[in-house]
């Protein structure tokens, strides 16, 4: 730990050579960015969102995304939940373990049952990126990752997010090459949201939640192990996964058959991908979240083609929310169901889908350039 800590330190000190004058981290190694309406903090470890400040219903502030008080234990925390960071070379699952580029296979680390995860154990999440950037209101992590850093990733890959608030909103912008080789590249902002800042005594789950996509007709059918088999499904209204035909609270489908085990063998709730229309406006909003408690209204914008939706199942209730969090006299633990993550990203195993013609959104190689960019805009119903 105190390793970490002096790593964390010596990265601060860096930053502070390297841009004089520019705002400084705090003793936590937080930098904090700010404008109306919202108070943004953020660690170089995995390129982490540690608190998120908006305005309820009432005018006072909550902190509504999960994390940890204490920054330094965001390495160590055996679970590693990826609050907020940014996974990567390529997230989300890959099938089997493999993917091949022409006629080679490459094989990747199985971190996730049969398979790969976020591109293994030294993925993105994992690494302290550099601060290349830093004012009141924008922040800039870059990071540098040598092929074969996650075992199957060849090439390297030079990566940079830009995180920036201006009046109720945040923006996410990254960029990536790889100027070696050809390899997979998909990234995401993986974002962990409760609305009610867990201050809702009675209930700490997000299953009254609301959840609007208007544009997502479409969801990508998982196994057991939440892969994808290959199929696109439509969505009916008023099916499990129907969040397009009108809004619904996250637990509206609670009683129907399927529910248990709808996002994988034990897990109820989410834990899957919808696909957005081909046809849409990329500067329109695809996803609103909303809390009728809190009042609090989120409301997504991005040009990816595909969201995440996991409704935090595996949460053993041991985890504990952030002092900024919670009612005072009662206890800090997370139950199961206690959280939404929402990644805006590319299709799930993709580079083992050709079918889907997503290869060139996938597969990235000298002269290519990857964009990804998305926004948050709050307010209150």
């Amino acid at each position: 730990m105190r390793y970490l800590s002096a790593l964390f330190a010596a990265a601060a000190v860096r930053s502070a050579l390297a841009h004089p004058g520019s705002p400084h981290p705090d003793a936590q190694g937080r930098y904090t960015l700010e404008a109306d309406g919202i108070k943004a903090q953020f660690i170089p470890y995995g390129a982490t969102l540690t608190n998120l400040f908006v305005k309820d219903a009432s005018g006072k502030q909550q902190d509504i995304v999960l994390g940890y008080d204490n920054t330094s234990y965001y390495p160590v925390d055996p679970g590693h939940p990826v609050y907020n960071a940014i996974p990567g070379r390529y997230v989300n699952r890959i099938g089997n373990g493999q993917y091949s580029i022409g006629e080679t296979v490459y094989h990747t680390e199985k971190n996730d049952g049969p398979n790969t995860l976020h591109s293994g154990t030294n993925n993105w999440s994992y690494r302290v990126w550099n601060v290349s950037a830093v004012t009141n209101s924008s922040i800039t992590f870059s990071i540098s990752d040598a092929s074969n850093s996650s075992l199957g990733m060849i090439g390297r890959v030079d990566a940079s997010v830009t995180y920036s608030v201006s009046k109720n909103k945040w923006s996410i912008s990254m960029d990536a090459t790889s100027p070696e080789a050809k390899t997979p590249l998909m990234l995401t902002q993986h974002t962990y949201f409760q609305l009610d800042a867990f201050t809702r005594p009675e209930n700490r789950t997000v299953w009254d939640h609301t959840v609007y996509m208007p544009e997502a007709k479409r969801v990508l059918v998982a196994d057991a192990n939440a892969l994808p088999t290959g199929e696109i499904a439509t969505i009916p209204a008023g099916a499990i996964d129907d969040f397009w035909s009108e809004p619904h609270q996250l637990g509206f489908a609670a009683d129907q058959a399927g529910f248990e085990n709808h996002c994988g063998t034990g897990c109820h709730g989410y834990n899957g991908a919808w696909a957005f229309n081909a046809e849409r406006n990329k500067s329109a909003t695809v996803l609103t979240l909303k809390s009728m408690y809190s009042g609090i209204v989120a409301s997504l914008t991005t040009n990816q083609e595909a969201v995440i939706l996991y409704t935090c199942n595996w949460n053993d209730g041991k985890s504990e929310f952030k002092n900024t969090q919670g009612v005072v006299g009662q206890d800090k633990f997370i139950p199961r169901d206690g959280c939404i993550a929402i990644e805006a990203q590319d299709y799930v195993d993709g580079i083992n889908h050709p079918e889907w013609g997503r290869l060139s959104k996938q597969i990235s190689g000298p002269g290519d350039k990857y964009h990804w960019a998305s926004s948050w805009t709050f307010g209150t119903a």
